[in-house]
């Protein structure tokens, strides 16, 4: 059964700075700071679901700032969380914040009241790009609280924003890289998402500003899970949530609401198409093994993938084979132990 979290949002409270990007009504659709009984009911609603799993499920303070917030308020919310994590009913409790607040203090009481997982809000690991997107910390916050985090014992997750005002798709991939460098167990990807009433939107309509294009996102967003994938670090969300919000208050930006499946079949297109190249293999009919859960990324949306690769002269038949996921093998050549991992 797949981890699932019960998603309690804490929006924009205790957030010392107003990012560029940021307007987290319409991300999250949601302006009322919750409760107590608001934990309690979400938990309620949640272990009646069918997906439900003790042990494969966790209680989530998402927002972005939650040990930024009114310490009594964030002690309550915990609180009424860490009764269900005591008798066993949450595996856990994970909360996201800002790396500028983590130190020795707020770990200990976060470790006291059962929470088991700390993403924090890098975003960038450019100085320069943090200080134009007004994020209020530096790369080195990051990298010291990373640090902190797991020292003491908790499973650290790290948010990346591609796109972002001043960054480049080099300082993108910088970015991951001195992220690979801190191995966080979990990491997500967000493409920047020009939402209105922000000032990326300011800088977006004074011509100061553009987002990538959706294909330059792909490919981009595909190169960091193989960077990532390489260093086995798990990457557990690319891109918003597909929400009603979320497509009335975007001005622009390279939105999909399958961005993850997209780069998943990017990964495969560019792993085949380097396999091909380092092989040399002649145009004409081959036929491409792959494990059953991968038979759609490796076709790609709309057969995508078997189309760009037609136009290369290669018709590429696509079946179940013996690979492992994330592996994939041309059946009818005779050496079947050049696999290729790109697991997405």
């Amino acid at each position: 059964m797949k981890h699932s979290n019960v998603a309690i949002f804490v929006p924009h409270n205790g957030c010392p700075h107003c990012c560029s990007f940021c307007n987290q009504v319409k991300i999250t659709g949601q302006q009322k700071q919750p409760t107590a009984d608001d934990v309690i009911n979400a938990a309620s609603v949640a272990m009646k679901s069918k997906r439900y799993n003790p042990q494969q499920s966790e209680i989530a303070f998402f927002g972005g700032s939650f040990t930024a917030i009114d310490r009594s308020y964030m002690v309550m919310l915990l609180s009424a969380a860490y009764k269900y994590v005591e008798n066993g009913s949450f595996a856990g409790i994970r909360i996201s914040t800002r790396p500028d607040y983590i130190d020795n203090e707020i770990l200990e009481i976060l470790k006291s009241y059962g929470v088991t997982a700390i993403e924090l809000g890098a975003q960038s690991m450019c100085d320069d790009v943090l200080t134009a997107n007004m994020r209020g910390h530096t790369a080195r916050d990051v990298v010291n609280a990373s640090k902190l985090i797991k020292k003491y014992g908790f499973s650290l997750g790290l948010q990346m924003m591609t796109g972002l005002y001043k960054s480049s798709i080099e300082k993108d991939i910088y970015t991951a890289e001195q992220i690979c460098h801190l191995l966080p167990d979990t990491v997500r990807i967000y493409p920047t998402i020009i939402m209105a009433d922000t000032v990326l939107a300011d800088y977006y309509k004074n011509g100061d500003y553009n987002t990538y294009s959706l294909e330059e996102t792909v490919e981009l967003c595909a190169k960091l899970l193989q960077m990532f994938n390489k260093h086995s670090i798990r990457v557990i969300r690319l891109g918003l949530h597909s929400t009603e919000d979320i497509s009335k208050g975007m001005v622009a930006g390279p939105w999909h609401p399958s961005l993850g499946e997209l780069c998943a079949a990017r990964v495969f297109r560019n792993s085949i198409d380097d396999y091909i190249k380092a092989n040399a293999l002649p145009t004409g009919c081959y036929t491409v093994a792959v494990n059953s859960r991968d038979i759609s990324k490796v076709l790609g949306q709309k057969h995508s993938n078997i189309e760009y690769f037609a136009q290369k002269g290669y018709n590429l038949t696509v079946k179940q084979g013996s690979a492992m996921p994330g592996e994939f093998y041309f059946s009818d050549l005779a050496d079947k132990q050049n696999t290729c991992f790109n697991k997405s």
